[in-house]
């Protein structure tokens, strides 16, 4: 069965108080974007970027000799319009796995087995579990919960063709905070499977600082 890969990368840097999107912002010498492209090169790829900054990475492609090959896709103006519009550049038959342009330090063993576990379950979530204690908040108390009973949801988020492409074809709404949402609201159970802590989304300064030293403990 065929192998696709969708990655979403509609940043501002609002969080990073940058005004270079962040998935463009450099991390080891080379923009996020191509850490993240370069983990998933052995699959076919779709980039799904806003409209306006298409030729910014295309020369930045040049600019450092980045020569792997993906399909350059225009977002929408929420994730989940991005996502629906990189489904329409996919075939309706096979695996896609949906990544964040942002997650660059996401393992090939985690890839491959978002892929195998898609192929048994029909889809395949990234998750981890929670380290620090925690509370659930409401207006006037917070008490104490169970924190094995939550995971932590990352991505590569991993799915049937078919079955991710039928759910994204219901009206976008609030609730859908992930790939993994859409398809639960079509009727269909979600497959956790393990991540890793390293698998790190970048969104402010000390993210990066975070990856790079992760990095350097792998070199």
């Amino acid at each position: 069965m065929s192998e696709y890969v969708i990655i979403v990368a509609g940043g501002i840097g609002t969080r990073m108080k940058s005004n270079i999107p962040k998935q463009f912002l450099l991390l080891n010498g080379l923009p996020i974007l191509m850490h993240t492209i370069t983990a998933f090169k052995d699959y076919r790829i779709t980039l799904v970027l806003p409209e306006d900054q298409h030729s910014y990475w295309q020369g930045l492609c040049k600019q450092h000799n980045f020569n792997y090959a993906h399909d350059i896709i225009s977002g929408g103006v929420t994730r989940f319009q991005s996502v629906s519009n990189g489904l329409k550049n996919i075939p309706d038959e096979g695996k896609v796995a949906i990544h964040d342009g942002v997650r660059p330090l996401v393992t090939k063993d985690i890839i491959k087995n978002s892929f195998e576990l898609a192929g048994e379950h029909g889809n395949a979530i990234t998750a981890i579990p929670l380290k620090d204690s925690i509370r659930k908040v409401s207006i006037k108390s917070n008490k104490a919960v169970d924190r094995t009973n939550y995971r932590l949801i990352q991505t590569p988020q991993t799915f049937d063709i078919t079955l991710i492409k039928k759910a994204y074809q219901t009206t976008e709404s609030s609730l859908f905070t992930d790939d993994a949402s859409v398809l639960e609201k079509d009727g269909h159970k979600i497959h956790l499977f393990e991540g890793s802590p390293r698998n790190i989304k970048i969104t402010t300064p000390e993210d990066i600082k975070i990856a790079e030293a992760l990095i350097g403990i792998e070199n």
